[in-house]
């Protein structure tokens, strides 16, 4: 099986960049209603993704208490590296499967480190039941 069939591709996939300001950040996340989302560089690279624990921790740490005081720090001052780390499209479904289990989603890159998209739980869950 290739990942491809399971990919929604970057253009339907909400992100961020990484010199998008915190509140920038915040407000995407809410209007999508996301818990986590990836985070690529200006050249498409995927750099990381950051979570709703991770904007808290900062705004508890650097801030009083506005979301107007966000707009002076960016998003990739607090991404954790070892978060959601991506796979190469290229990666076995048992990969996927294993990542599964403590991600709710996986960003998938190209061979030059490119974000192409993520593959969702639901979408790795749903090949296998239909598998048997």
């Amino acid at each position: 099986m290739n990942v491809i069939r399971l990919l929604r591709n970057k253009e339907s996939v909400a992100y961020l960049h990484e010199n998008s300001t915190i509140r920038q950040g915040l407000e995407k996340m809410r209007a999508h209603g996301y818990t986590a989302i990836p985070v690529i560089s200006n050249e498409g690279e995927y750099v990381g993704s950051i979570s709703e624990g991770d904007f808290l921790w900062h705004i508890l740490s650097n801030s009083d208490g506005s979301l107007k005081s966000q707009e002076k720090y960016v998003v990739r001052d607090i991404i954790r590296k070892d978060f959601n780390p991506a796979v190469r499209v290229d990666v076995p479904m048992q990969t996927l499967l294993e990542r599964s289990m403590t991600q709710n989603f996986i960003p998938v890159i190209d061979d030059r480190g490119m974000f192409i998209g993520i593959v969702t739980r639901r979408e790795i869950i749903s090949y296998f039941i239909n598998k048997q």
